[in-house]
């Protein structure tokens, strides 16, 4: 609304009051930004060598090339785009709005690179590597993501993700060890450790739907109740079961795609992967195309939208809820299955580490969109290898800081970068048949 359609009296108003500064979620972007640009003309400069030079590699499918950037220029003209930008987005001009946002966005991608690049003065990292670390680092955060999409996107929150991830971590690795020890081979027992990761996640989710759904507990108690249950069960089982038998350190085989990995950088990054892996980039696609170009995937939408509407229309409420809660409850299983089969092949106690409600965090920066939810997840992935990289580099930065990385990202995420999300209409609420 133009100044010449206001009403006389805000008129009034705004001609005694021409500007009102508020700080909003932008304004305080634009301080970061502003803040950081100045870090990067006055502070980094004299700290770099004089003449320092940062190496780029590509990866062997590119042949080993590398691309030489100059460290101290390429910091003076972010830090001078960083400014701008800030600049920019406080200037409460009207025909600048439109610019602000994909500045912004631009502004917090360079953020990645160049935290690379000056980590890597005078040294040299390989991007194909760094940027595959990253999506592998993401596998578990972006399935628990899609668990999560699954199960509130039919109306039932769920945040014993981290619970069930744990469960299938504990149960499916319990299941390759016993499997070991009746002489079953090795990637067969493998095999069957995934298997009884995915039952044992869907299993927790069955519980969770038993209470939520058909009890109609607070959901909210019940996904720490299932959180608090997987911490006691997994511990002991380890204790009873895995410190008293000796179990491999094997993981999943690497299996890489003839031709696909072959390719520069996308061949390194996609397609040199493990099998959960690979499950994590279909189940993405598979979670799109069902909610929104199936049936199946228009009555969740629906009884988590308005269940009374759909009610109406012949949909079994509660029943459509349990098939998805359980669904996700696989799918977080088989997040769980990654850690101790596919990454490290051992379990410890509690090694999910906090990645369920990463994931959560990851599902509301997508906006409950199985992509969206997917680029939060490899944002977060990319901060821990991020993390593991400045160590590798010795970045003079205490490990204590570098191991809160993922979690300060997800405090900025879900306080500023998320804007306002809206979960589904009936997310958290028991439905009752009229």
């Amino acid at each position: 609304m133009t100044a010449t359609t206001l009403p006389p009296e805000k008129q009034a108003v705004e001609a005694r009051e021409p500007f009102r500064f508020r700080l909003t979620r932008t304004g305080v972007f634009s301080v970061i930004f502003i803040l950081l640009g100045l870090g990067l003309l006055f502070w980094f400069p004299p700290r770099l060598p004089a003449g320092a030079i940062t190496g780029v590699n590509f990866g062997e499918n590119a042949g080993n090339a590398t691309l030489d950037v100059p460290t101290i220029p390429y910091s003076i003209v972010v830090g001078v785009i960083w400014i701008i930008t800030g600049i920019v987005g406080f200037i409460p001009l009207t025909a600048l709005r439109a610019l602000k946002s994909p500045l912004l966005i631009f502004a917090g991608i360079l953020i990645i690179p160049t935290s690379l690049i000056l980590a890597a003065a005078n040294n040299s990292f390989n991007l194909a590597v760094m940027l595959g670390v990253s999506i592998r680092l993401a596998t578990p955060i972006i399935l628990g993501a899609m668990a999560g999409i699954w199960t509130e996107r039919s109306g039932v929150v769920n945040i014993a993700i981290e619970g069930m991830m744990l469960m299938g971590a504990g149960i499916g690795f319990v299941a390759f060890t016993l499997a070991a020890n009746v002489n079953i081979p090795s990637s067969s027992g493998q095999w069957l450790g995934v298997s009884a990761a995915i039952l044992a996640g869907g299993a927790m989710a069955l519980l969770h739907a038993w209470l939520s759904i058909t009890f109609k507990t607070e959901q909210i108690v019940s996904g720490t109740v299932i959180n608090i249950l997987a911490v006691g069960v997994t511990s002991f089982l380890r204790r009873e079961v895995l410190l008293s038998s000796e179990a491999g350190r094997e993981t999943l085989r690497e299996l890489p795609i003839p031709l696909l990995s072959k390719i520069p950088v996308l061949g390194e990054m996609f397609f040199q992967g493990k099998p959960i892996f690979y499950a994590m980039l279909v189940l993405v696609v598979v979670t799109h195309v069902v909610l929104f170009y199936t049936q199946w995937g228009l009555r969740t939408r629906s009884v988590g939208e308005n269940p009374h509407a759909a009610d109406t229309l012949g949909i079994n409420v509660n029943r459509t809820r349990w098939i998805n809660v359980f669904i996700g409850g696989m799918i977080a299983g088989l997040a769980g299955a990654w850690f101790s089969l596919e990454s490290t092949g051992s379990f410890d106690d509690n090694m999910t580490n906090g990645k369920g409600f990463i994931a959560l965090a990851a599902m509301i920066f997508g906006k409950w969109l199985p992509f969206g939810a997917a680029g939060g997840g490899v944002l977060f992935g990319f901060s821990e290898a991020l993390g593991d990289r400045f160590q590798l580099l010795n970045v003079p930065i205490p490990p204590q800081f570098v191991q809160m990385t993922p979690y300060l990202i997800t405090i900025i995420v879900l306080a500023g970068l998320v804007g306002r999300a809206n979960p589904p209409k009936a997310v958290g609420v028991p439905y009752e048949k009229e």
